[in-house]
């Protein structure tokens, strides 16, 4: 996960990010993924993968481009089905250490897996999907399932997405952000966007009402008054959509090879995607929209500016 400010402007981020065979496996692997849970065009849902450029080449020859996947889930009231809960993570990670200058040397090996960071997020995302589309009644509203890629090299593939929504933006009431799930003390989790909106009062609630799942919610201690562009919520909060991001903390593996699967508490991520899962739905369900807290709201507006 990117922990740093970065430039906004879209032109200071092109060309920084070469698409790599791994994302573009990853990508397959999620669209056929989405597939498997029904999310199949031929039906009233859809998946796809989205490109977008990266390079600066405006030569046809020569342009490169990086691969979002959107899956789509069609609500059951015709009220509400053109309405969106969003749910985003993202499936790249920062490459091999010696060739990225964010990839420490750490461990036997010099590549930096991203297992937490994030394939936490992105198999959570997956789990979301098969869950939704494997109950037997719909939500209310429909749910946007998206993976992107980019992030690591300044949010590029939630920028594109922004950009060239496949659903109007103030369509979208909410999007919940899967960004590093899968570590950390197992009793816990943290929100950013706490007291923003109305949706970090839900997840508390939620959290409560699930005992089972064994999750205390805190605030974030990274998130700062007027958030930088540190995960994927971030452009789509500059746009006005409210939005949570689950996150469980930093760790020494973070960027660096020592991020492998073998370190993950795949219960803990299991349990943080399940609190998603349940809040999700009850935004899918409720007939009123998240609300922003009007304080930061006016924040938002302030960073948007900027």
């Amino acid at each position: 996960m990117a922990r740093h400010v970065r430039a906004l402007a879209d032109d200071s981020m092109r060309g920084r990010a070469t698409p790599s065979p791994e994302i573009e496996k990853a990508a397959g692997y999620v669209a056929a993924a989405f597939a498997r849970a029904g999310l199949d065009p031929a039906g009233d849902s859809g998946a796809y993968i989205q490109r977008y450029t990266v390079g600066r080449d405006t030569a046809a020859a020569s342009r490169r481009t990086a691969p979002n996947v959107v899956g789509l889930l069609r609500g059951r009231d015709p009220a509400l089905s053109g309405e969106f809960v969003a749910v985003v993570a993202h499936m790249d990670h920062v490459g091999v250490a010696g060739r990225d200058r964010s990839c420490s040397a750490l461990g036997a090996d010099s590549v930096c897996n991203g297992a937490d960071d994030n394939a936490s997020g992105t198999a959570g995302v997956l789990a979301l999907a098969e869950a939704f589309a494997a109950q037997t009644v719909r939500p209310r509203r429909s749910i946007l399932f998206l993976t992107v890629s980019g992030e690591e090299r300044g949010l590029l593939g939630s920028r594109a997405f922004v950009a060239r929504p496949s659903v109007p933006l103030d369509s979208l009431v909410a999007l919940v952000n899967l960004d590093m799930i899968g570590r950390n003390r197992p009793d816990s989790v943290y929100l950013n966007g706490w007291g923003k909106s109305t949706i970090s009062d839900l997840v508390r609630e939620l959290a409560v009402q699930h005992g089972e799942l064994g999750l205390a919610v805190g605030p974030d201690e990274e998130d700062r008054p007027q958030t930088p562009g540190d995960s994927d919520h971030f452009p789509f909060q500059r746009q006005g959509v409210p939005y949570v991001f689950f996150y469980t903390g930093g760790h020494p593996d973070y960027h660096a090879p020592g991020d492998e699967p073998a370190r993950l508490d795949a219960d803990k991520a299991a349990r943080v995607a399940r609190l998603a899962f349940f809040a999700m739905w009850e935004m899918a369900e409720r007939a009123g929209r998240p609300k922003w807290d009007p304080a930061a709201r006016r924040l938002n507006v302030v960073a948007r500016k900027q």
